[in-house]
């Protein structure tokens, strides 16, 4: 029972901080975006997208009308909190609070995929507000 135990909280052990390292890289990825997108650097943000983001628009310009009229709360965005980061069906999603120009708040869910030039972005979801009480 004891080899069973320890054997285990080896596993954890090596397995925690290459996660911690991954969730670093990754928020590093997803907070340098928003950053390019408010500085209106869309070439900068575009180098942060995958290969499969890359060849559905072609080039940065039509990334950043997608961004700009589909996720305005990504290209204006004015403040980020980093909620869980998980694996779903073999795949890294990071989920954001992030507030608007506006005020408002929103929950997006980033998937995010391991290429040979880091992380990068592979998507996005809008998902529903956050449940707010008195």
């Amino acid at each position: 029972m004891r080899r069973i135990f320890a054997f285990f909280t080896g596993l954890w052990l090596l397995v925690t901080p290459a996660m911690a390292q991954d969730a670093d890289a990754i928020e590093g990825v997803i907070g340098n975006q928003l950053q390019a997108f408010n500085d209106r650097d869309v070439a900068a943000a575009w180098q942060y997208a995958s290969p499969n983001i890359k060849r559905l628009f072609g080039n940065p310009g039509n990334f950043g009308m997608m961004v700009q009229q589909g996720y305005p709360m990504v290209w204006d965005n004015a403040d980020v909190r980093f909620l869980e980061l998980r694996e779903v069906s073999g795949r890294l999603w990071q989920k954001i609070m992030i507030r608007d120009a506006a005020g408002g708040l929103h929950v997006l869910d980033y998937q995010m995929v391991e290429t040979s030039e880091g992380w990068q972005i592979n998507g996005v979801q809008l998902l529903p507000p956050p449940d707010v009480g008195a």
